[in-house]
């Protein structure tokens, strides 16, 4: 009697904790796009999407739900997975504004996939799957990046422009200051690679960053082509 009394003690525990794992609360969101011309610019080179070749602008990488000390949760939710039918209106947008560049090339339905189960799933306390993706999507639209770089006149023309430069730009375009993230090419110059941007849970407003990720940037980067 003991011991069952005693392993049904330890299920329930098991099961308080994982339910308390899935409704912990995260105190902001990192939303990260990146420059595909950098993205290709590597060792690892990139593959186009099978809907073709992106434009030339910022894509989403993710929407990530962040805590105030630098840690992260992923993979919240194991029965959470990714389901294209909940998005159905919203796969032209992705294709356009969310694309894959991975190898090899693809309808974008894998990179989704793992945004959401890593990172979405931690944010269903706020956003169910559809939220997820068209709160991302929003926020691409309120977020335009490019064009807050070519009005300080950083054009993606192989150029080098400031960390600085580049930094207040996006400031002045967005009223918020971002976390600037770079890669080396094959040359190893820095380049202008992945921007972040701090957003409030609920996913509807920019927020001052409560901390950013460091800066592997050289004082000089170049915005490459694409």
């Amino acid at each position: 009697m003991k011991s069952k009394f005693s392993l049904l003690s330890k299920l329930l525990i098991l099961q308080y904790l994982s339910v308390l794992c899935l409704s912990q609360d995260f105190d902001f969101f990192y939303f990260v796009q990146q420059w595909p011309g950098a993205y290709c610019d590597t060792k690892q080179s990139c593959c186009y999407p099978k809907s073709g070749k992106p434009t030339a602008d910022f894509g989403i990488h993710g929407l990530w739900p962040n805590y105030k000390d630098g840690s992260w949760p992923s993979n919240c939710d194991p029965d959470s997975v990714f389901d294209k039918s909940q998005v159905s209106d919203l796969m032209s947008n992705m294709e356009k504004n969310w694309p894959s560049l991975s190898c090899p090339s693809s309808n974008g339905m894998r990179f989704w996939s793992h945004e959401w189960e890593k990172h979405g799933t931690c944010a269903e306390s706020e956003l169910d799957q559809h939220d997820y993706f068209e709160t991302a999507l929003k926020l691409k639209q309120k977020v335009n990046l490019l064009k807050a770089l070519k009005d300080a006149g950083i054009e993606p023309d192989d150029g080098f422009y400031s960390l600085e430069s580049i930094s207040d730009a996006i400031k002045e375009g967005t009223g918020f200051a971002p976390g600037i993230e770079c890669n080396r090419d094959s040359a190893h110059n820095s380049q202008l690679y992945q921007v972040y941007m701090c957003v409030d849970t609920s996913g509807s407003d920019l927020i001052e960053c409560p901390l950013l990720p460091k800066s592997k940037c050289g004082s000089q980067i170049q915005f490459p082509k694409f």
